[in-house]
């Protein structure tokens, strides 16, 4: 419970900081933290979480990382179900409690996608369903693979936190354009459960392609990991 507790709290603390950037601060009139800010918003939330929580549980905050780290073999299948049920509560609570804020100005209107995700028209840019699939299990992938190494034994653990952070920041740098960047199953489900409509509808793709490209990474990782030198 101890263990479940911090990822509840953690991915709480993703989506109320990440999304909460993009929904409060992002477009704030003369001093919009923009793209980049939200990027930023992402990656320290992760950061801090990392170093506060992940000597209890790890610090995965994201289904994705926990079905990518149980298929590297890094991580327990038994407890795969609990960790992402805790997350996906964790997300909802967060998302809750900055639809509460977020609702206290004039101007705010669901309607504007709540940081939500999506592909086709409700993608930022337009893209594609594929190409939003393809970014997804891709990026997920390289984030899982970066994740593996920057907590392998071998590295120096002090730097993990930074490494995971920039990696995020990099990923939300690339895809917020895309899909308004997901790589992460239970913080696209917790602004959709508020966003509703095409959120929902479009909620499948969140949860598929990063969980393909988290197993992809961690497979990846071993492969490498275990190969002759």
């Amino acid at each position: 419970m101890r263990k479940l507790l911090a990822e509840a709290i953690g991915t709480f603390w993703l989506v109320f900081g990440g999304c909460g950037s993009a929904v409060i601060a992002a477009g704030f009139p003369d001093v919009g933290i923009g793209l980049l800010g939200v990027s930023l918003a992402f990656g320290l939330t992760v950061l801090t979480m990392a170093v506060a929580i992940g000597h209890i549980s790890g610090c995965h905050l994201n289904p994705a990382v926990t079905v990518g780290l149980a298929a590297s073999g890094r991580f327990p299948a038994k407890d795969v179900v609990g960790y992402i049920v805790a997350q996906c509560l964790g997300g909802l609570a967060g998302a809750g409690m900055l639809y509460l804020i977020a609702r206290g100005t004039p101007g705010f209107s669901i309607a504007g996608g709540f940081a939500s995700n999506g592909y086709g028209l409700h993608s930022p840019g337009g893209y594609s369903l594929s190409a939003c699939f393809i970014a997804e299990v891709v990026l997920t992938a390289f984030f899982l693979f970066v994740i593996h190494g920057a907590t392998d034994k071998q590295s120096g653990t002090m730097i993990a936190p930074i490494a995971i952070g920039l990696c995020l920041t990099l990923i939300h740098l690339i895809s917020i354009p895309v899909t308004n960047t997901s790589v992460n199953p239970a913080r696209s489900l917790a602004t959709a459960f508020f966003a509703g409509g095409a959120a929902v509808q479009q909620l499948w793709l969140f949860w598929v392609a990063p969980i393909i490209g988290g197993i992809i990474g961690g497979l990846l990782y071993k492969c490498i990991d275990n190969a002759e030198e």
